[in-house]
């Protein structure tokens, strides 16, 4: 793997902090339950291909991600493992998802017609929507789906799944997810009556898996819980973004910093300038309010953060160009994490990661 330093900013992929994430999901369910990785959106920013691959090789189960060219791409590198694509496929697409033996998402009559009638049918799973309201078929709806298309789903369909809708609030709203959880077991009840048997069953991304032993069934998605998100006792952040100080300079007192003169120096002091802005990942909405560390403290982000250039204040700091400066992660004793820097601007870690730029390159790290 290249040398950090051999890039202005990069991505850092700690393997042990995903090894670590790994196992206190391996040891949350059974080994019948298998532990499907969800790297959709460039696994959260995390980098589809380096992330995946290290994950293979810790011994994930297997992949969701978004469309059939995330799974194609996921092929190409390498990978050999079972792949779901969560979201919508079109017809033109089937014939590539045969050809990479990619699983593809059915929620809706439209997409299973046009599979009956397609010269390409790709394995697949049926989406149902128990609650939630976005894809998936409804309920009420899936004897009729059965009896009709009972040739397709006996020979294409490898799967039934749902999804809960209470991501961060589960705990809360736990009758709702035990509803919803009801009505995805009426649907696999019909299916079985119908002779739709050779599937798995999934319905728990990472807080499911997380609250409550019945939703494991055969497959659970984890993504968050494996990038380390959630404010868990035993899990870890595996991401951290960093980039290199590209210029220091004293500035005097009544100085403007930045475009349109948003912030003016009130004490003399010294500004590190970053090689980063909003093209890399670095919210807008930092401006004047952000903050990064630099030597293990932190700097108070001035100006307006522009497309390529972030200004920081490190006056009481000791630095010089070419340090580090840490936009995400841990730095000495001190911490950026990804939660609390999305709401400081009044978002959430997923928007913020990922975001984050696929060019930068990311790294794996220990």
């Amino acid at each position: 793997m290249l040398e950090a330093k051999k890039f202005k900013t990069w991505i850092e992929i700690n393997e042990d902090a995903l090894r670590n994430n790994i196992g206190v999901f391996r040891r949350t369910i059974t080994e019948k339950t298998k532990l499907m990785a969800v790297v959709k959106s460039n696994a959260y920013g995390h980098g589809i291909v380096v992330f995946s691959k290290l994950a293979d090789e810790l011994g994930i189960d297997g992949f969701c991600v978004d469309s059939v060219i995330e799974g194609r791409t996921l092929r190409l590198a390498g990978i050999k493992k079972p792949i779901l694509v969560l979201g919508w496929t079109l017809p033109a697409i089937f014939e590539e998802a045969v050809k990479n033996d990619i699983t593809i998402t059915i929620s809706n009559t439209e997409s299973l017609e046009a599979l009956s009638k397609s010269r390409y049918k790709p394995f697949f799973h049926l989406k149902i929507d128990t609650g939630m309201h976005r894809q998936g078929f409804y309920v009420e709806d899936m004897n009729h789906i059965f009896e009709k298309y009972k040739n397709e789903c006996v020979l294409y369909c490898r799967g039934i799944y749902t999804h809960f809708a209470s991501a961060g609030t589960l705990f809360s709203q736990k009758a709702f997810t035990d509803e919803q959880y009801k009505k995805f077991e009426e649907v696999i009840n019909s299916a079985r009556e119908y002779g739709i048997t050779n599937i798995v069953r999934h319905m728990a991304a990472t807080g499911g898996t997380i609250m409550d032993p019945r939703y494991h069934a055969d497959w659970v998605r984890v993504g968050a819980g494996l990038y380390g998100f959630l404010s868990h006792p035993q899990l870890m952040p595996v991401l951290s973004w960093r980039t290199l100080i590209s210029e220091i300079k004293e500035v005097r007192k009544g100085a403007c910093v930045g475009y349109d003169l948003t912030e003016k120096i009130n004490n003399p002091t010294k500004i590190a300038v970053l090689p980063i802005g909003y093209w890399h990942g670095m919210p807008r909405a930092f401006s004047s309010i952000g903050k990064v560390l630099v030597g293990g403290k932190e700097a108070k982000i001035i100006g307006r953060v522009s497309m390529d250039i972030t200004v920081c204040d490190v006056g009481s700091i000791d630095c010089v160009v070419g340090d580090v400066a840490t936009l995400i992660g841990k730095d000495g004793k001190s911490e950026l994490r990804a939660g609390d820097l999305a709401e400081q601007i009044d978002s959430i870690h997923y928007e913020l990661l990922t975001r984050l730029n696929p060019l930068m390159e990311r790294i794996i790290t220990h």
